[in-house]
């Protein structure tokens, strides 16, 4: 049977499957459902220096296929995430986690990630700058490739654990902001984030999400991910993680051969819960059936 475990920035894993932030809780919320520890590593909700209680509702629409979000980065604060949410996963998660944070200046993303940095549970820094549903911060910080190299300068500055950028697709060239928090530092890229979309009521003739635009993810985003992925991927020499729209084993497989050393899962868990398990469980299969021994070796081998 093929080999499905993979290393990312010298930290191993059993295998590529990560949930992606903002589409697992906080991950003990699923323990109930089913061991998670099978998952390769998990990315918990972003957070930011103080509690946020996100933008107005309603912040939620569907999609044909996928949904929109305006969640506006609704967490609880790094201190309250410390103190209560991270001894709650480690009763059920035992491997390295990824910690999703933001901010709304350099020196907020800098403080951030100088705590939760200290904790023994976790293994990577996932700095977001593309959420696009927040002002003042998030994709500000990503639309621009000065802004993006001085935040992740000033993460790596404050951090000893692997540091990814989270990058938005709502721009004009992936590359030049990929290569500039290569520049800055950067241990790996994760992308890509929600692509910026609306639904509009045709009987109130009001935008349905009350913030009147949100982020699009699933089925509907994945080509689009595995082409900036591609792109990404093929000019910078740091790991790549990829998401969006992934929603089976076989989309894992196309990521990898795009480039992607691992990959996140999202809006597939609001749909099936158990969706992560069960690509996990079918990727083994997948590979023999194509030939690969070694997930490792189909890492970028999309010419």
């Amino acid at each position: 049977m093929a080999r499905i475990d993979v290393d990312l920035c010298g930290v191993h894993l059993d295998n590529p499957v990560i949930p992606a932030s903002g589409t697992f809780g906080y991950g003990y919320e699923f323990a109930d459902l089913y061991d998670i520890d099978v998952l390769g590593s998990l990315a918990f909700k972003t957070t930011t220096l103080n509690p946020r209680y996100g933008n107005p509702v309603p912040r939620i629409a569907e999609t044909a296929s996928g949904m929109l979000n305006a969640i506006g980065l609704q967490n609880p604060g790094v201190d309250k995430v410390i103190d209560e949410e991270l001894p709650k996963l480690r009763n059920c998660f035992h491997k390295p986690i990824v910690a999703n944070i933001s901010g709304f200046s350099i020196d907020e993303y800098k403080e951030v990630a100088s705590r939760i940095s200290k904790e023994d549970q976790i293994g990577f820094i996932e700095v977001n700058v593309s959420c696009p549903n927040v002002s003042g911060g998030g994709i500000h910080f990503g639309s621009d490739p000065t802004l993006a190299k001085e935040v992740t300068k000033a993460v790596k500055e404050v951090s000893d654990k692997p540091v990814f950028i989270k990058l938005s697709p709502n721009v004009t060239d992936i590359v030049s902001i990929a290569k500039a928090c290569e520049e800055g530092g950067a241990d790996g890229i994760s992308l890509i984030n929600t692509l910026i979309g609306m639904r509009i009521d045709i009987r109130r003739r009001t935008p349905i999400i009350k913030n009147v635009t949100g982020g699009l993810s699933g089925p509907a985003i994945f080509p689009v991910a595995l082409r900036m992925v591609y792109q990404v991927a093929h000019n910078v020499n740091i790991p790549v993680i990829g998401l969006g729209g992934i929603s089976k084993a076989e989309d894992v497989v196309e990521m990898m051969l795009a480039g992607a050393s691992a990959v996140e899962i999202g809006a597939a868990n609001f749909t099936d819960p158990f969706i992560c398990k069960k690509i996990i469980e079918e990727l083994p299969g997948l590979l023999d059936s194509l030939g690969v021994r070694d997930i490792k070796e189909i890492i970028g081998g999309c010419k």
